[in-house]
């Protein structure tokens, strides 16, 4: 397919505290990987764009968007909540988090793409339309889906295969039956989100130690059906690389085949359902090997898929 990698060097700018594993080395990792693998050169890369603050209000209220502006700090560092912290440069980053999956559905809706993976930071899938949480400041999917539902794409599949619930993207869509939401996540774990599931909202747990096996046969038998059935008109992936053998955030076991599989599976989706194209967002993924090799066989799978 045709595809890109949408970044921007200011996506590093943001920075926590020290040893804080959402940091800027993350996507480093993914970017070397790309290069030592020769697959850069099969694909486009593309910059992200400054996002506005009308964008954030597409998925945010006023609320938290200005909480956020706010919080911005002059000098050091200011919490935003118990795991995730601001500093001035910040908002830099945010923008073009954000900006950069307007260019993915941009592209994709000029059919100038098949696929995007946006490489940027700071994650958003913890963040719901109030409050942002868990390394997150505002969601940078569900705004590109709310984009894209403005420019008239009507069904849209959105996948989560982060260790942690997408508990933020779920809260901002759960009431809209265009957009389905399947997650997969380790449980218990945080956020310890309420398990809820309704025909757009299929919700998969995952206890300790489940591996490849348990992957596929979570996919066939709970996310294939709804997804052959709904039939999205854009598909997209809340990337995280957690659930990684070596990533000790959590306790789940895929390898980098496992994300590779699960990728060639939603291409194969979007191939039947005819959709205009996929849109791929890094979520987690903090052992940093791990990560940077996961990321390239997903961008590969995408790659390779015609």
């Amino acid at each position: 397919m045709r595809t890109a990698v949408i970044s921007h060097p200011l996506c590093r700018k943001h920075k926590m505290i020290d040893d804080h594993p959402e940091c800027p080395a993350r996507l480093d990792a993914i970017t070397d990987r790309l290069l030592a693998s020769g697959l850069d050169i099969a694909m486009q890369h593309l910059q992200a764009r400054k996002a506005q603050r009308s964008d954030y209000l597409l998925a945010h209220d006023e609320s938290l968007v200005s909480l956020v502006e706010q919080a911005i700090p002059s000098t050091g560092l200011a919490p935003l909540d118990g795991d995730t912290w601001l500093c001035p440069d910040s908002m830099k980053a945010i923008e073009r988090a954000v900006g950069a999956g307007l260019v993915a559905v941009d592209e994709i809706l000029a059919d100038k793409l098949d696929a995007a993976f946006c490489s940027v930071r700071p994650p958003g899938h913890h963040a719901n339309r109030t409050t942002s949480a868990g390394f997150c400041v505002f969601n940078n999917l569900a705004i590109a889906v709310k984009y894209a539902q403005a420019q008239g794409v009507k069904r849209i599949a959105i996948v989560d295969f982060d260790v942690h619930h997408g508990n933020g993207t779920q809260d901002i869509f759960m009431d809209d039956d265009n957009v389905l939401f399947c997650s997969l996540f380790q449980h218990p774990f945080y956020p310890n989100t309420a398990i809820e599931n309704s025909p757009t909202l299929v919700n998969s747990p995952l206890p300790i130690a489940s591996d490849g096996n348990d992957l596929k046969a979570l996919f066939n038998h709970q996310w294939l059906p709804k997804l052959s059935e709904f039939k999205p008109e854009l598909l997209f992936i809340s990337a995280g690389f957690d659930a990684h053998l070596e990533d000790d955030m959590a306790s789940l076991k895929f390898v980098e085949d496992d994300y590779a599989w699960l990728t060639k599976q939603l291409c194969e989706v979007a191939k039947q359902s005819h959709c205009k194209g996929i849109v791929s967002f890094l979520e987690g993924g903090y052992a940093l090997s791990a990560l940077g090799r996961s990321a390239v066989e997903h961008i590969r799978a995408l790659v390779d898929s015609e």
